[in-house]
This record gives C-alpha cells, structure tokens and sequence, in this order.
C-alpha cells in the first residue's frame, strides 16, 4: 500500500499538468510580485509578532464599548493578533519569497 501510494505521488508530481500549474501558481517576477509577498504576508507576522500582544489589549478594551460594525472589527483584531505571529506562516512566506527569485 505504501509503495503504491508513493508510486502515484511520483506520477502526480511527473505530470506535465502538475508542472503546469506549479509554473502558473508561481509569483510574477516584478516589483508587484515582490512586494505583495511581502506587504501581504511577512509584514503581518512581523508585525504580530512584535506588536501583537498590545493590538489585542487594546482590541479587547475598545470591544467592551464597541457596537455596529466596530465590534466586528475590534473582533476581527482579536483574531488576527490574539496568538501573536506564526512561524509557520512566516516560513511560508519565506518560502514563495525564494522560490520568487528562483
């Protein structure tokens, strides 16, 4: 069984319409590829990882006034910002960030 499965993860990853569609999900090389890496989804996790803890404090505090649609958005901070950065995102991110320049 697990040779089988193996044996069709290498004729999918073989297949000219995985290539293909590896070659069209690749960023564009120019500077809106670029930055859209980056202001997209390294300058997030940054940001939550420095600032994280007091985006949420404050969050949770306007949210004990907030009504309408401000509620959803100081909720939607709380989400957002509430574990601080992830690791995984940022190795993600750092990831497509190579695979950008290659």
């Amino acid at each position: 069984m697990k040779q089988k499965l193996h044996a069709k993860a290498r004729q999918i990853a073989q297949s000219p319409a995985t290539k293909k569609a590896l070659i069209a999900m690749k960023p564009e090389k120019s500077v809106w590829g670029f930055l859209g890496i980056v202001l997209f989804l390294i300058v997030p996790e940054i940001i939550a990882f420095i600032w994280g803890a007091e985006i949420t404090a404050y969050a949770k505090e306007a949210l004990l006034h907030a009504g309408g649609v401000e509620k959803y958005y100081f909720d939607f901070l709380v989400m957002m910002f509430g574990e601080g950065g992830s690791w995984v995102n940022l190795a993600i991110a750092a990831a497509l960030l190579v695979w950008f320049f290659f």
